[in-house]
């Protein structure tokens, strides 16, 4: 990787972070799709002009299938539900059940474009897993409602997020990340539309709230997918999604520093084995094998 993509990775993992801390912010006052309805409008306001000034010759009708796709997959879906998560469990917390996104994306890669796992990647899935499991223990005793439910949400989005990088990769190859960004954004808005008008919050938003809103849109939306989609046409969706083992980090330090939220043990071991097992599934850890037979 190089130096360029290695500043993008940090600085993209830094605005998603960031992002986490401010769903935990704006959630309980807009709700989970208010806030994600703003949050990608604000997106692709920002991102629109400067797509249809620099780049509209590469807009190709044949992709709007592509682009809905992407808009819901990749931005609607999961931003909703780790929305939802953020009302019931800390930034920190939900940041780390974000780290399951490169182990989606590694099944998908495997059964959809026969990117098989070998047998040391398959360990670091299973490890992976077991990770999430400790984070569901630490939240007490399985059911349909609470914590459980909000690590299900936020467990879900992973998966579409592993699906929608995996997508990109088998279809929207070579296409401007400018273009896929904003394109996304525009049909992520559009078909969460529907569902806004009936969550509109009816009481008073604090400043705290919409400021939240407003430099998620800008910052953690617009500039961070622009990032993105850069990355995943220079160094693949693989190596792009490892994102995700750094974000818990920023996401925990500034959930502590600016919400007070705790950083607990089973928070730090879960984030531990979910980074061990990522690490194994993607080879960025390759023990050395057994001689052969």
């Amino acid at each position: 990787m190089e130096k360029k993509d290695l500043i993008n990775l940090l600085a993209l993992a830094g605005l998603w972070g960031a992002s986490f801390l401010f769903m935990r912010i704006a959630a309980p006052e807009f709700g989970p799709v208010a806030m994600v309805q703003l949050r990608i409008t604000i997106a692709a306001l920002c991102l629109t002009p400067i797509m249809l000034i620099k780049y509209r010759r590469q807009l190709r009708w044949a992709h709007v299938p592509h682009y809905i796709f992407l808009g819901v997959s990749n931005s609607a879906l999961p931003f909703v539900l780790l929305g939802f998560a953020t009302l019931h469990v800390s930034a920190g917390f939900t940041s780390i059940l974000n780290a399951a996104v490169p182990l989606w994306s590694a099944i998908i890669a495997a059964l959809w474009l026969g990117d098989w796992l070998n047998r040391w990647q398959t360990v670091g899935l299973l490890i992976g897993f077991f990770g999430v499991s400790i984070l569901i223990v630490s939240k007490g005793e399985f059911s349909l409602t609470g914590p459980t439910l909000a690590i299900m949400a936020a467990l879900t989005a992973t998966l579409s997020y592993g699906v929608s990088a995996n997508y990109t990769k088998r279809f929207m190859t070579g296409v401007q990340p400018m273009v896929l960004a904003a394109a996304s954004q525009i049909a992520a808005a559009l078909a969460l539309a529907p569902f806004t008008w009936s969550s509109m919050p009816q009481g008073d938003i604090s400043t705290a709230a919409w400021t939240s809103v407003i430099v998620m849109g800008v910052f953690s939306t617009a500039l961070a997918y622009i990032i993105f989609y850069g990355l995943l046409s220079r160094i693949g969706p693989t190596k792009t999604v490892t994102v995700t083992y750094l974000i818990p980090v920023f996401a925990m330090f500034w959930g502590y520093v600016v919400l007070d939220e705790p950083v607990t043990i089973y928070m730090l071991s879960g984030c531990l084995v979910v980074f061990a097992g990522t690490a194994l599934t993607n080879s960025l850890i390759k023990p050395k094998l057994a001689a052969a037979q």
